[in-house]
């Protein structure tokens, strides 16, 4: 069963993402995809309340799911999913703008903040990813495809019944909404990954610790061409940090080979704490998925 303080935490996510939908993408007739998006969507044709129709779309999905393939945190999906058709039921549903643009902004900004914030607590609210669970087990698709498809679906929904005007809108809500979302869960403090291939690993190494104070990584790899054993260092730095990471290799070895990538987010000593969080079925000698 989920904690208070993830309660609370898919409480505040939920009546975030519903501030989104009631007072910006809903009153204009637009959405973000997914199963919320159908909602909006049937919400005009037959004129029931969105919340209802979420309720109504999600649980009986999320029961048959759980009954042929098996869903974690059955509990924590439930509560999400409770939660968000009870604010999007309590909360008016009222225009802050007509505004297009601005509409479709904010509402994919609170919309994915929202998402963003339930997901953090290791909530769900259910949604395209219980159709998608479904596509994997009967048509053989990837998650990745049948969360595309939905999504896809319910914008390609919105653009025959409100125009294609809208549906482009609510194309592009979807994207900040997702973008939103991924910010939230992978946090705003990038780093850089730098790896470097040099016949002067060593020099390049004991100046990476004198000089930054970072760890290195030895990656033992082979030429596909020489087929010559080499190291390949691994050193994670900050953005502020990789002009220095440049200048040592570049003093130490100025045929050496780098590749520099952004890092989304970095976990472990020197960097970010690691905070693990103890689901129910996935201990460390249970980690079966469905």
């Amino acid at each position: 069963m989920p904690k208070l303080r993830d309660i609370l935490g898919t409480a505040l996510g939920t009546l975030i993402t519903a501030c989104g939908l009631n007072f910006f993408l809903i009153p204009n007739r637009m959405n973000d995809g997914g199963l919320t998006g159908l909602a909006v969507v049937l919400h005009y044709v037959l004129g029931w309340p969105v919340g209802a129709l979420v309720f109504a779309l999600n649980v009986p999905l999320l029961l048959a799911v759980t009954y042929i393939i098996g869903v974690p945190f059955l509990a924590r999906t439930l509560v999400g999913v409770t939660l968000l058709s009870a604010w999007l039921w309590l909360l008016p549903s009222h225009a802050v703008t007509h505004d297009l643009l601005l509409a479709t902004l904010y509402g994919g900004l609170l919309s994915g903040t929202g998402l963003g914030i339930v997901f953090r607590v290791g909530g769900s609210t259910g949604g395209t990813d219980l159709v998608a669970r479904l596509l994997r087990h009967f048509a053989n698709l990837s998650m990745g495809s049948g969360l595309l498809g939905t999504d896809f679906f319910v914008i390609a929904l919105t653009a025959v019944f409100f125009g294609l005007r809208l549906g482009m809108y609510s194309a592009v809500a979807l994207f900040v909404g997702t973008r939103v979302v991924d910010l939230i869960q992978e946090g705003l403090d990038f780093r850089k990954a730098v790896l470097v291939i040099s016949e002067a690993g060593d020099a390049i190494k004991q100046q990476v610790f004198e000089h930054l104070g970072r760890g290195v990584t030895e990656l033992q790899a082979r030429g596909g061409y020489t087929q010559v054993d080499r190291p390949v260092l691994l050193i994670v730095v900050s953005r502020s940090e990789v002009q220095e990471v440049k200048d040592i290799v570049y003093h130490a070895d100025k045929d050496a080979f780098l590749i520099i990538s952004t890092v989304h987010e970095v976990l472990g000593e020197g960097f970010k704490e690691l905070e693990a969080r103890r689901r129910p079925g996935l201990g460390r000698a249970n980690r079966q998925l469905p």
